[in-house]
């Protein structure tokens, strides 16, 4: 085994299962000011999975958005851990029950091990709750941050 080879990162979903969860951030976020943003690792180690989401949430700048209408899908795949953690306005306009019901449906799909459909069509539910409470504002909005899958540890 060489050095580089125990460093690699796990590919979790095929090629097209990535585009297609890449697509569906793109396809939320265009008809919203808010951003979606996919957190992908393997372990979650030694943390609750809303601690972890919420230090990733810190780390990836996702409070800086203009009216804090960021949300991070954050999932842990070999613990079978997973978060939505969105920020304070769109938490708010949303309630706790929306993010709960979310979850659930998250944990339906994966039980079915259709771990990227389990996060597309999250994905695309949080576009639609966002467009919902911040529509896009043609010409004023822009894409705060990047729509790829961020993979970590």
């Amino acid at each position: 085994m060489s050095l580089l080879s125990f460093f690699k990162k796990e590919d979790f979903f095929t090629e097209e299962e990535k585009l297609q969860i890449i697509e569906a951030v793109r396809n939320a976020e265009r008809m919203t000011s808010g951003e979606v943003r996919v957190f992908v690792e393997g372990r979650c180690s030694y943390v609750d999975a809303i601690d972890r989401a919420m230090e990733i949430f810190s780390e990836l700048k996702m409070k800086e958005t203009n009216d804090r209408n960021a949300v991070l899908v954050y999932v842990a795949m070999k613990d079978k851990q997973l978060a939505i953690l969105g920020d304070e306005g769109i938490y708010r306009a949303l309630g706790n029950d929306y993010w709960n019901n979310e979850v659930k449906k998250m944990i339906a799909n994966f039980n079915r091990e259709s771990y990227a459909v389990a996060i597309k069509e999250i994905v695309e539910d949080i576009g639609d709750a966002l467009t919902k409470y911040f529509p896009y504002k043609n010409g004023a909005d822009k894409n705060e941050l990047p729509d790829d899958i961020i993979f970590g540890k």
